[in-house]
């Protein structure tokens, strides 16, 4: 059989731009199988790097999808807050390592705000257990003195245009567009931007950061959710008033030891003054990625029937050029190829296209990753990995050459029937 190969490489060029259209489907074809094989990989990674070495996410009772999208993703609404005499009671547990108490609800331009202490930079960990890095400036004290403080994340920076020193202004509520008519704001208590986060490919680069003193500031002249009518504190008094938090939306709680995971986790469930629901990230994260499995395989069904569709053409063009071969086979068979050679030849015909398809599907994945990964990363915050080929991603590429060469069989057959008397005198 290899020595049909060099026939079959000639005859495919012979036909070269019928079949370079049959391979450039081919290839994209397997770019669209492989890519989406790879987002599904890479933004399970980046669900799962979104927190790490956290042990408990605890907040108000409802459920624990809820409590994660909303406390590590910022998306949704929480139901409740809870008091801040629990947040204490949650850090001065014997068990208990460190806390995080965040506070969210307002917003900068659609990117939300998260209102929380220092212990957020020096604890919050994330992928591998990194931490939290400044690219520049520094973090918010959380003293007086720089109430007004404000720390952004990467891409808030980046797609805003903000350096160091600048002003902004929040906004009550997730908003999308800001300065519209209904659109209640916090203009009088502008914030000054003294450090900007490292990009980490998580939430924390489409966050922006205040201190939990600094979230009750903007407040106090509120009621309601709207401003107090006739009624305004200027931010030079405001450090005069009693700027302890009375509610948070979530605490993060590092624990002294994992073993005392599921006994923290009694101790919120019977905890008496409020009704309180502490989560394991890791354990919600999964529950939450299979709510995303039916997605997941509707796409990967959809790319595997493209591809079949541009197997099909590959039949078709190949099956399509046997009338206009019909004598070249017959030559082919007076000089002493057997019906089985011919059979063998166009199943190789087939096979070389569909591993070149194959191929150059794969290095278009790869330069496309190059070419778009830093733009989904900082539109997105998808973080697309150059990496060698999966065990999965070859996997499924053994796939597509197998059935493209199986799909290759069907003209082969037919090639097999034709006879030599039929390709000598073909019919009219």
């Amino acid at each position: 059989m290899i020595h049909l190969l060099p026939i079959a490489l000639k005859s495919a060029w012979n036909r070269r731009y019928t079949l370079g259209l049959t391979l450039i489907a081919i290839a994209l074809s397997v770019t669209l199988l492989l890519g989406i094989e790879r987002l599904r990989q890479d933004a399970r990674d980046s669900f799962a790097d979104a927190v790490s070495g956290t042990d408990l996410v605890v907040g108000a009772r409802s459920s624990p999808m809820q409590l994660l999208l909303y406390a590590v993703f910022h998306i949704g609404e929480a139901s409740n807050n809870i008091s801040w005499q629990s947040a204490l009671a949650l850090a001065a547990h014997p068990a208990v390592a460190w806390t995080i108490p965040i506070s969210l609800g307002d917003s900068h331009h659609g990117f939300p705000v998260l209102g929380t202490t220092p212990a957020y930079f020096e604890h919050f960990l994330y992928g591998d257990k990194q931490p939290l890095r400044l690219a520049q400036g520094k973090p918010f004290s959380g003293q007086i003195s720089g109430l007004f403080d404000a720390v952004l994340g990467a891409e808030v920076a980046a797609r805003l245009g903000y350096q160091l020193g600048d002003r902004i202004t929040l906004a009550h509520g997730m908003q999308e567009h800001e300065h519209e008519p209904g659109h209640a704001e916090h203009g009088d208590k502008p914030f000054t931007v003294v450090g900007i986060l490292a990009r980490t490919g998580t939430p924390v680069d489409r966050t922006v950061h205040i201190g939990l003193a600094a979230m009750e500031a903007i407040h106090l002249d509120w009621r309601g959710g709207a401003p107090i009518p006739g009624f305004a504190i200027p931010p030079e008094f405001v450090k005069k008033f009693d700027l302890t938090p009375k509610a948070v939306s979530a605490v993060l709680v590092g624990l002294k030891t994992r073993v005392a995971v599921f006994a923290m986790q009694r101790y919120v469930a019977d905890y008496r003054e409020e009704a309180l629901l502490a989560v394991m990230p890791g354990v919600a994260l999964s529950q939450l990625w299979e709510l995303l499995a039916v997605a997941e395989r509707a796409l990967l069904a959809i790319s595997a029937l493209v591809l079949l569709v541009s197997f099909a053409g590959l039949v078709a063009v190949v099956l399509a050029g046997l009338g206009e071969r019909r004598r070249e086979l017959a030559i082919l068979r007076s000089v002493g190829a057997r019906p089985r050679d011919l059979f063998a030849l166009l199943a190789l015909e087939g096979g070389a296209v569909t591993l070149t398809g194959a191929l150059l599907g794969t290095l278009l994945l790869t330069l496309s990753t190059a070419a778009l990964g830093p733009w989904l990363e900082a539109r997105y915050g998808l973080v697309l990995r150059l990496a060698a080929p999966t065990l999965n991603e070859l996997q499924l590429l053994g796939w597509v050459i197998a059935v493209g060469t199986f799909a290759s069989l069907l003209p082969g057959y037919r090639a097999y029937r034709l006879s030599l008397a039929d390709g000598l005198t073909p019919r009219v």
